[in-house]
């Protein structure tokens, strides 16, 4: 990604692969990224029939904006193949592999899919952790997701309100992501009645550095929305370094509004600027 191109994942919605009504809906919602699951959302005996309504939502539905990303069973279950295989003629942007721990399981799903697609890499367990700088420097890796309620239960932590137990963890994955060059997300909260516990929780990711945050339900878009999105004072101030920088013949370190300015600050406030013109243009 270069500073002046930027693809918008501050959300991303999970959608059951069982929930026909649900993916039809998806269309007018306000999320960067739809997660269709065929994983952890659907019921064993609801495998196959969640498979097939994905199909056709897949085939049927405008999405527009939207990335679609499918998360499949794992290739070890007694479903991923089948998901899999049905998915190589299937109009979508992404794959998400559940519980990635070694590059070798990428490789296997990539092999059966037989397909150009992106990779997206669920890491929910401590080996996943441990190898996420291989895991991230996939050549077709594009994002990787934070499994936290997985996570907890392969650590034997309960999960906090500081979330101090996935310190390590997340510093750790968000620097793989950072060194080669994709992005990553946050894991789910999962009380859909406290608002301001997800403001929190989604002002320390940004904060922590994720670029966005897998959500379970709609009414947690705003929230997601508004704590991942450059504000209008970030703007202006990397506006205000855009044009100093322009207007500066020697291109070596300036002071704007009092704060030192090096190419390193510009690098950033154009990729500000960048993504606030494509959340503008996708509306959302």
């Amino acid at each position: 990604m270069t500073q002046h191109q930027f693809k918008p994942r501050r959300s991303a919605l999970y959608m059951p692969g069982a929930n026909a009504r649900a993916m039809e809906k998806a269309q007018n919602l306000a999320a960067d990224v739809l997660l269709f699951d065929l994983e952890d959302a659907v019921a064993v005996d609801k495998k196959e029939e969640a498979r097939a309504s994905l199909m056709t939502a897949l085939a049927t539905f405008d999405y527009g904006h939207r990335e679609k990303i499918v998360r499949v069973n794992g290739v070890a279950s007694d479903w991923g193949l089948d998901d899999l295989r049905s998915l190589k003629t299937a109009d979508f942007d992404g794959l998400l592999l559940p519980k990635v721990e070694t590059v070798e399981q990428i490789n296997e799903a990539l092999a059966v899919i037989d397909k150009d697609i992106a990779v997206w890499a669920m890491i929910e367990t401590p080996k996943g952790v441990l190898n996420v700088e291989q895991i991230a420097a996939h050549e077709k890796m594009a994002c990787l997701v934070m499994g936290t309620n997985d996570l907890a239960k392969e650590m034997r932590v309960r999960q906090s309100s500081s979330r101090e137990e996935f310190s390590f963890a997340f510093g750790k994955a968000i620097m793989a992501a950072r060194a080669h060059q994709c992005d990553v997300l946050d894991g789910v909260y999962n009380q859909l009645d406290d608002n301001q516990g997800l403001v929190q929780v989604c002002e320390q990711g940004a904060l922590l550095g994720f670029d966005g945050k897998t959500l379970i339900h709609p009414k947690q878009l705003e929230a997601c929305h508004m704590a991942f999105s450059p504000s209008v004072e970030a703007i202006s101030e990397a506006q205000a370094i855009c044009d100093a920088w322009d207007a500066n013949n020697e291109k070596g370190v300036l002071v704007v509004n009092g704060r030192l300015v090096e190419e390193l600050h510009v690098l950033e406030a154009q990729r500000l600027i960048a993504m606030q013109a494509v959340i503008e243009q996708a509306g959302c």
